[in-house]
């Protein structure tokens, strides 16, 4: 039997960029199967929320969503050149494909977000596919925040102890003394004793109220280098609602170099805190401080030609007894193996819903993290991983 879009609408020429819109003042829904695409912009004035199918939003120029009434979507594809613009919030239930361009939401009004409802999931986000602005989940546990400003995606990881009912992130590239989108200001010599600097580059804002720890990373435009000379000590910090001062969230992961790098936060309420970035403590971070090597980079290059096939490290072969982590630039475990030898060959083990395991990873630089039991040592270092 076959499969139909219903749709009621009003197609009418509105002051958008003087361009034709889709005025929904009726019913549509799309059944399952079902396609409807967007080459204009779209005003939403009824409810529009049973729908299965694809929708997707394309073309040359920028488009907006506006209206009253929140879209639900169950498969949204972007390919916007100059991005799609919500004016209106928006949500989707099943996977959001970036093709091309953001989906764009003003910093400053924190009610218009992009919801990643139950199951809601992911692909193809990347420095210009991406969320610019305010995106949320509802009724998720984990979730990978693909957040960025126009030029960069700096998503956040959120690893929560319960199902968020709702929570909600955004990126600023933005000074914490004086932003621009926000009309608070976070003083970044208001200091907890344990901390050494606060970046006044940039910060995120997290809002949810199950306790979870969260990841950060940095990158050379993050500028670490100017605040320490030393990797280990950069921490996740965020401004305690109740102290009025920065305070250090950091108790997990610290791995990478002042160019590039990640850490993870202990467990918090980030409902405690107004906005959280990236901060120097006085001390190194425990534990990767004790007993930490470096080894060389490597390069691995799964194409079945024999050469660099897999990830091999010759120091395991005196610690049988190991663990290895790899994690890729933004923090996200990826492959993690007990007793490991050679097993490591670009595809992960790790139960993640944004990686397609079949197709393998992506290919760019992992971070890789080992404890050899047997020599007591911890070893961090860099691999690069090709086709």
């Amino acid at each position: 039997m076959k499969k139909y879009i219903y749709i009621l609408f009003i197609l009418s020429t509105v002051g958008l960029t003087a361009q034709t819109a889709l005025y929904n003042k009726g019913n549509i829904r799309i059944h399952e199967n079902g396609n409807l695409g967007f080459h204009t912009h779209f005003i939403n004035e009824s409810p529009f929320d049973e729908n299965k199918g694809l929708t997707g939003f394309y073309g040359p120029q920028q488009l907006v969503v506006s209206g009253t009434v929140v879209p639900l979507f169950f498969d949204t594809e972007i390919a916007v050149d100059n991005g799609l613009v919500l004016e209106l919030g928006m949500g989707n239930a099943n996977n959001t494909n970036f093709i091309l361009g953001d989906i764009i939401t003003a910093r400053n009004l924190s009610h218009i977000y992009y919801n990643f409802l139950e199951n809601g999931f992911y692909t193809g986000e990347g420095d210009f596919t991406k969320i610019n602005g305010h995106t949320a989940l509802t009724n998720q546990q984990n979730f990978i925040f693909p957040i960025g400003d126009s030029e960069q995606l700096r998503p956040l990881i959120i690893n929560s102890q319960n199902i968020n009912l709702f929570a909600q992130c955004a990126y600023f590239l933005e000074n914490p003394n004086s932003p621009v989108s926000i009309p608070e200001s976070f003083n970044t010599d208001q200091l907890d004793r344990d901390l050494e600097f606060v970046s006044g580059l940039e910060f995120w804002r997290l809002e949810g109220n199950v306790p979870a720890t969260i990841s950060l990373n940095w990158n050379e435009r993050s500028d670490m280098a100017a605040l320490t000379d030393d990797a280990t000590r950069i921490v996740p910090v965020g401004w305690s609602k109740t102290e009025n001062q920065w305070v250090n969230l950091g108790a997990g992961a610290n791995l990478g170099t002042l160019e590039q790098g990640f850490v993870t936060s202990e467990a918090i309420i980030p409902d405690n805190y107004e906005i959280i970035t990236l901060g120097v403590s006085k001390i190194p971070l425990e534990p990767l401080d004790t007993g930490l090597l470096s080894l060389e980079n490597y390069f691995v290059s799964p194409n079945g030609d024999g050469i660099n096939d897999s990830f091999f490290i010759p120091e395991l072969l005196e610690s049988p007894n190991n663990l290895v982590q790899i994690y890729d630039r933004y923090g996200l475990k990826v492959f993690e193996k007990s007793n490991y030898t050679d097993e490591f060959t670009g595809i992960s083990n790790v139960d993640n819903f944004v990686i397609t395991r079949e197709d393998g990873l992506p290919v760019g630089v992992y971070f890789y993290i080992i404890y050899a039991a047997d020599l007591d040592l911890n070893y961090q270092g860099f691999l690069y991983l090709a086709k």
